[in-house]
């Protein structure tokens, strides 16, 4: 597929004065795709940007909002797990003394209860207020067991006897998870419940555990997109429940744990591994829990990334295609401008041109008149002197005397026929559509360059035959166009050369078919296109306007006919001009004319 370079491109401005800027093609070509470029992109792309950051941010929010929904509705599902069980224990030890709490049949038949109604219990257990195990309802032998140095224990027991005595009835306790006595990750809720004896203060603790493998349940049903992982950590950043990513249970959580606060929050960070990350976490009342859900940012944005991408390709290929259409359009409204431009310069040469053959034909018809007069004097006195020399037997035997007047004579007659060729001349350059003789056109013209070719020993053949129809066309510019031709072949040849003119009618017989051709330099291939291109030419160097074949290839057409050139390199060029023999004068009128 060829380039296409306008032509203006390599167009060189010779204008100067205000206007100069006028003609400077490349630069008006420029100026108008930038300024549509401008005018068509800026609004586009400004669309485009506000489009693209309003649609994300509402992804973005709309994926705030999903998390912080999941995490409140997880929260409340977790609080009302535990409260459940908190109400529990807490209806037991109210419903039941602490003498009925002690008898290991009843604790059995109350754990038993438990498991029938809520479930999940794994044992139930009775302390006193020194923090020893009385009785005990499980699979392990824990009875007899001191918790008084467990956390837990000692989160729901006071030292400050004064609280102690206002505070002690009904405090519960859920505690952290941990190992204990028997080595597996749990949990333990308990109750604490004032015993008075005569005048002094004791308690009592009821104590109920709970394996992790219940809470975790609840946290997998959760519906978390985006590659989430949801668990519970404790205030110290420890991992209460199974991670998928974030480490196992009672191993430290990688990332800070959250600020507290009463309500649901979601945050954007940067997780240990540095993937974007939506955090949402809130702290759940009552225990030492912080429920955590974390989303991969870049899972959960790749619908929106696949939207973007097809919206980015519709952009893209939107702007590919105003942009080849405005250096389409750009291009074919400056081209065409220069191409006006053009044609406007050679339309003035031509008329410059047209003007000065004019002035060349008022020249030689003023001289040819000017110079016919005294030749009439001339050749009159020469003959009356002839006359008296015949009529005298002295000078009518003396041959050498009218030898000398014929010699007069024949002078005076070969200027007339200079000054009639002169005065034929400047009439044909004169615009007329009548019938022409194509071999008097051809004489009239070689008369003028006859001399050329003698001093420069080129040969000229012409061969037009006899039986070429006379035919309608304007004289003068037939004229023109075969003096130009045979300029351009002199110019073309070295001494020595040969240009023939030949001419002949087509097989149809409608159309007269004219070659001028020469044996000179010829033209180089990549130049044939452009050869009747206003301004082109090869002849830059000595004194060449390339405007001549320019002129001819519009005379040409302006009269009806074509012309074509097939040239050689150090071979020779012909040119080849086909005219119609029959032409409505009418048009050939208008067509001149206009």
């Amino acid at each position: 597929m060829m380039f296409f370079k306008p032509r203006f491109l390599d167009y060189h401005n010779q204008a100067s004065g205000i206007y100069k800027s006028l003609f400077n093609f490349k630069l008006l070509w420029v100026r108008s795709i930038v300024s549509i470029l401008a005018v068509a992109l800026l609004p586009l792309l400004v669309l485009a940007a506000v489009d693209y950051n309003i649609s994300k941010q509402a992804v973005e929010s709309e994926i705030l909002l999903r998390t912080s929904r999941l995490v409140s509705n997880a929260r409340r599902t977790l609080t009302s797990y535990l409260d459940e069980r908190k109400f529990a224990l807490n209806f037991l030890i109210l419903d039941n003394t602490y003498d009925q709490l002690l008898d290991e049949q009843q604790l059995k038949l109350l754990l038993e209860n438990l498991k029938s109604g809520l479930g999940e219990w794994s044992e139930l257990g009775v302390i006193d207020h020194t923090g020893i195990l009385r009785n005990y309802a499980g699979p392990y032998q824990l009875k007899g067991m001191n918790y008084s140095e467990q956390d837990w224990y000692k989160k729901l027991t006071y030292t400050d006897l004064e609280s102690y005595h206002d505070n002690i009835s009904m405090r519960t306790n859920i505690s952290d998870v941990f190992l204990g006595f028997r080595n597996m990750p749990h949990l333990v809720i308990s109750v604490i419940h004032g015993n008075p004896t005569g005048n002094n203060w004791s308690h009592y603790i009821l104590r109920a555990s709970l394996d992790i493998e219940h809470l975790s349940n609840i946290l997998s049903q959760l519906e978390v997109s985006g590659e989430g992982d949801a668990f519970l950590i404790n205030h110290e950043g420890v991992i209460q429940t199974p991670s998928r990513h974030y480490g196992g249970v009672l191993e430290r959580f990688p990332l800070a744990v959250p600020a507290f606060s009463e309500r649901t929050q979601v945050v954007e960070n940067l997780d240990h591994l540095g993937h974007q990350v939506v955090i949402g976490y809130a702290y759940i009342t009552g225990t030492p829990f912080i429920l955590i859900v974390i989303k991969q940012k870049q899972e959960l944005m790749k619908t929106w990334y696949a939207t973007g991408s097809k919206i980015l390709i519709f952009l893209v290929g939107s702007i590919l295609i105003i942009v080849g259409v405005v250096f389409g359009i750009s291009t074919y409204l400056v081209n065409s401008i220069y191409q006006a431009d053009q044609k406007r310069v050679a339309t003035l040469h031509q008329v410059e041109y047209a003007n000065k053959m004019a002035s060349i034909g008022r020249l030689s018809a003023g001289v040819a008149h000017e110079i016919n007069n005294p030749l009439a004097i001339i050749n009159e006195k020469a003959g009356l002197i002839k006359d008296l020399f015949t009529f005298r037997q002295e000078y009518a035997s003396d041959s050498r005397l009218i030898g000398l007047i014929d010699s007069i004579t024949n002078s005076v007659e070969r200027c007339a026929t200079i000054t009639r060729q002169l005065l034929n001349f400047a009439r044909n350059i004169q615009v007329s559509i009548q019938k022409v003789n194509l071999q008097q056109i051809v004489a009239d013209v070689l008369e003028f360059q006859a001399k050329e070719a003698g001093y420069r020993s080129i040969t000229i053949k012409v061969d037009i035959p006899d039986e070429i129809p006379e035919f309608v066309s304007d004289r003068g510019k037939l004229q023109q166009i075969l003096i130009n031709l045979v300029n351009n072949a002199l110019a073309a040849m070295k001494d020595g050369g040969t240009l023939e003119i030949k001419s002949h009618l087509d097989d149809e017989g409608r159309t007269l078919v004219t070659t001028v051709s020469d044996n000179g330099c010829g033209i180089p291939q990549e130049n044939i296109d452009k050869i009747f291109e206003p301004f082109f030419t090869t002849k830059s160097g000595s004194g060449g306007t390339g405007l001549g074949l320019s002129i001819t290839y519009g005379l040409v057409k302006e009269i009806g006919g074509t012309i074509n050139i097939e040239s050689i390199v150090d071979k020779g060029t012909t040119f080849i001009i086909s005219l119609p023999l029959e032409v409505n004068k009418g048009e050939l009128d208008a067509r001149i004319i206009g």
